[in-house]
Formats: structure tokens, C-alpha cells, sequence
């Protein structure tokens, strides 16, 4: 945890009791940009393994121009499995955020987007102007 910022260490100290074993074993390659595999059981914390360090990376370093926003993919299998992710972000954006402001941090809240084959063609030309940080996305 001692690469994290420090309002992300207060808030994953604040949520859990400790890092699970996937994600002790997949921060270090991921904070170093390798390409990172976690096989591990549901419930094992993977996707906050996999989300934690970006969003360390979003809401604390400078947000790149707007064409460039994109910085983060999650392909779901499943739309269902999509709309969860998404929503099982906004807790830790949430606390991680509110600590840094309770601390006087400046952060940046990333935006989210969900894009699945049910997704409007307009939406998706709208993505192409203004893209988020995270697009979740399915193979369709």
C-alpha cells in the first residue's frame, strides 16, 4: 500500500482490513504498467486490483488533454457485469475523494462510460468527442 497516495491508503485502511491476496500480489505489476493477469475466486477483490491502482492514477495526477482521456478499458463479458462495475466504482471514487478534500488534496473526479452493443449511435459519436477516463465496455 505504501505506493498508493496517501488519501487511497486512508480509504482502502477505512473500507477493509487488510489487502487480499490477488491484490498484494497484482499492485506491484500493475503500478510498474506490466500487463497484469489475476485469476482468483469471486470475491477475491480482483476488480479493486485491478481499478485501485488507475484510479490512484486519475484522481491524482494531471488529466491529459481531452483526445486523450481514455486511460482505462475494462472489456465485461456481460452488460449486467458492466453496470456493476461501474457502480462498484463510484465507492471507492467517492470516499477516496472525499478524504482528499477533508485533507485540502486537489483531486480529480474521472468520468465513467459504459458502452455496450445496446449503446445509441449517438452516444457513441459522443464518446469519440468527449471521452472518458474509464470507458466499460462489452465484446460486442
Amino acid at each position: 500500500m505504501k505506493a498508493f497516495h496517501p488519501a487511497v491508503r486512508d480509504w482502502f485502511s477505512s473500507a477493509f482490513p487488510a489487502p487480499t491476496r490477488p491484490q498484494q500480489l497484482g499492485w506491484p505489476p500493475i503500478a510498474r504498467g506490466e500487463s497484469t493477469l489475476i485469476l482468483a475466486p469471486t470475491g477475491s477483490g480482483k476488480t479493486l486490483a485491478a481499478f485501485l491502482w488507475c484510479l490512484n492514477r486519475l484522481m491524482f495526477e494531471p488529466a491529459p488533454p481531452p483526445k486523450e482521456r481514455c486511460r482505462v478499458l475494462y472489456v465485461s463479458p456481460l452488460k449486467a457485469l458492466a453496470v456493476d462495475v461501474e457502480r462498484n466504482l463510484r465507492a471507492p471514487l467517492v470516499g477516496i475523494a472525499n478524504i482528499a478534500q477533508a485533507q485540502g488534496i486537489p483531486v480529480t473526479m474521472p468520468e465513467i462510460a459504459i458502452r455496450t452493443g445496446d449503446t445509441p449511435p449517438k452516444d457513441r459519436a459522443r464518446f469519440l468527442r468527449e471521452a472518458a477516463d474509464i470507458l466499460i465496455t462489452t465484446p460486442e
